[in-house]
């Protein structure tokens, strides 16, 4: 039993550690890291209910649209929630990396409990493909999240803001949802789904020079 919870808790504090130590601008309190993959992991089980729900109660259970809406539509707002009123409007949050580091967290916790629940049923087995593709993904889905919460932050205007507060939401939604089409559609999915991951990490470390880039100057704008 400690193997497993240690394989299923190992990808999620090394990836949301390689994110933490990123932010070389003004690194977060750990205590709220901490918090923010507590709140993570206790959303598994509200999230749980209201997928039971929509299966047993609405017998919403067959067909591609029913499978991602679950997963996909229901993580990445409910994710996008404790994050923006948790982390969004604390005064901790004052870089736009800092988005990144606190969606990450959310989402690792969620990824880590969500991982060990698979492990138990399945076995430790899939251990390695549990962290290289559930739980990184869910990472990576969340940079995009937090990328585009840090430009909402300190975005100038109140249309701009929740412009980007939008598409922080919606976008994570939509990848998310195009992940779990290729398991779910495509016969050969590894093809598929190896270079769409790639692609994430390419494009997500993008974002983070970006947030990097964009912190730099807003620090580099204050009054000394």
């Amino acid at each position: 039993m400690i193997a497993m919870i240690g394989a299923a808790v190992a990808p999620g504090i090394a990836i949301l550690s390689y994110f933490y130590l990123r932010d070389s601008l003004e690194p977060e309190p750990i205590s709220m890291v901490i918090r923010s993959f507590i709140f993570g992991v206790l959303l598994v089980i509200p999230i749980m209910v209201i997928q039971y729900i929509m299966q047993t109660e609405w017998n919403w259970r067959d067909g591609i649209v029913a499978e991602v809406f679950q997963s996909a539509v229901i993580e990445e707002f409910f994710k996008w929630m404790v994050i923006y009123f948790t982390a969004y409007k604390h005064v901790e949050f004052d870089e736009p990396y800092d988005g990144i580091v606190y969606a990450v967290a959310v989402s690792l916790g969620f990824a880590t409990l969500e991982n060990l629940f698979y492990l138990i049923i399945n076995g430790l087995d899939i251990a390695f493909w549990r962290a290289l593709l559930p739980v990184s993904s869910h990472a990576l889905f969340a940079v995009w999240m937090g990328y585009y919460l840090g430009l909402a932050k300190f975005s100038k205007g109140v249309r701009k803001e929740r412009i980007f507060l939008w598409v922080s939401v919606v976008l994570p939604i939509a990848l998310h949802a195009l992940y779990n089409a290729i398991f779910l559609s495509v016969q050969n999915w590894l093809v598929v789904i190896v270079p769409f991951m790639l692609l994430l990490w390419w494009q997500g470390l993008k974002k983070v020079q970006r947030a990097h880039d964009f912190g730099s100057k807003k620090l580099s704008s204050r009054p000394q």
